[in-house]
């Protein structure tokens, strides 16, 4: 493929992936809004967060049993995704009353992302068989922009009313499912699936090399969301116990979205030093940020602020890389059921984490409170050990 038709097939993936995760934590971006509109308490970063989870979980498993990214065109599902995506995150103007409707609209959302986020990486896997752990550090970036796109929405600076946000994230992520149907397609290296196969994952994880790089993995995810679901939760517990004022929306943007950077870095440097040492060195850094967070609230705002911000550099560069092993490992008939199922039980793990510290965050224990955060060292430190043995016996 010539580099500037392969070039601008990668900036249309990394749009429509971009536009798809819009979709993601909007419930959290609108939640001031959300809490007084339909009366939630206080566990409600958790509800909102662990919905759209829960919901991509459940549609993670029915795509991987079904191999459906495998069986049927990867582009036609992300758009049919993007689509119903759309219309239940704009559904929640239109129909939740209460926590529970507010629920099962979020779940359903997450449902249908399972066809946007992994069917997004299985596509540029089938259209960058070389160089691929690239191609998802640009990808991952895209989620990361997209994440985090709603709290931009809702900085001061555009404040726009939550049932607006709504709107027009659904309708970008439909713009998204568009140009992905029409502009770029299945990729030339696709391999399809004979069928249904009842046994597909138990063929992936026969791998050791792929369980090594899933349970990596594994950790990664009990820290990323649940540090991106907390992070207006911490500059707000900052700001309140320092009498400052901070615009929480500009600053949970801009912590959340300088990730995108570094997983871009990430994915040039996969190509020098390889993907598992990428992957280590981030875990390496996050867990740094875990074990101090107990510490920063007392220091300083500069120092702080600049915390959060190696903290946000640092928790997601090497979840591309995580893909990427994964794809590399995987049978080639059965990619896109790899990349599903593993972010299948990568979700899950993240469910817990969400209940568990926003558990912890609120109970009066001396690990509550701002000393909670410090609980998510356990992810990195549990995937640490995985990658080193795979980075040893390589």
């Amino acid at each position: 493929m010539a580099p500037k038709k392969n070039n601008l097939i990668l900036g249309l993936i990394v749009l429509s992936q971009f536009a798809g995760t819009s979709l993601w934590f909007v419930g959290n971006a609108v939640l001031p809004e959300l809490k007084i509109a339909l009366d939630l308490n206080q566990y409600a970063v958790s509800l909102v967060t662990s919905a759209v989870m829960l919901g991509f979980v459940a549609g993670t498993l029915v795509f991987a049993f079904l191999s459906l990214a495998d069986r049927f065109s990867p582009a036609k599902i992300f758009f049919i995704s993007s689509l119903a995506g759309a219309f239940f995150n704009t559904a929640v103007v239109w129909f939740a009353k209460d926590s529970a409707t507010l629920f099962i609209l979020r779940l359903l959302t997450g449902f249908f992302i399972a066809g946007i986020y992994p069917v997004g990486m299985k596509i540029a896997a089938d259209w960058f068989e070389k160089g691929l752990g690239k191609a998802l550090g640009f990808l991952l970036g895209a989620l990361v922009l997209g994440t985090a796109f709603p709290h931009l929405l809702k900085n001061n600076d555009f404040n726009l009313p939550w049932k607006s946000v709504l709107y027009f994230t659904s309708m970008f992520a439909f713009a998204g499912g568009v140009i992905m149907l029409l502009f770029v397609g299945d990729g030339p290296y696709r391999k399809k699936s004979g069928g249904f196969k009842w046994n597909a994952i138990g063929i992936i994880f026969k791998s050791k090399k792929l369980r090594q790089a899933s349970f990596g993995y594994f950790g990664h995810m009990w820290e990323l969301y649940t540090y991106w679901g907390f992070i207006p939760v911490m500059l707000a517990l900052y700001a309140s116990e320092n009498s400052l004022t901070y615009n929480v929306p500009l600053l949970s943007f801009l912590i959340i979205a300088c990730g995108s950077l570094s997983c871009i870095i990430g994915g040039y440097f996969s190509q020098i030093i390889g993907s598992a040492k990428v992957a280590t060195t981030a875990l390496f850094i996050s867990l740094t940020c875990c074990l101090i967070s107990v510490f920063i609230f007392s220091l300083p705002a500069w120092i702080f602020l600049t915390v959060l911000f190696i903290w946000g550099l640092s928790v997601i560069p090497d979840s591309p890389q995580f893909s990427t092993l994964v794809a590399q490992h995987a049978p080639e008939e059965l990619k896109g059921t790899a990349l599903t199922i593993y972010n299948s039980i990568g979700f899950t793990v993240t469910v817990f984490s969400l209940f568990i510290i926003d558990y912890v965050y609120h109970s009066n224990s001396f690990i509550g409170g701002k000393n909670t955060f410090a609980l998510l060292a356990i992810g990195p430190m549990l995937g640490i050990i995985p990658m080193l043995r795979m980075i040893k016996n390589k």
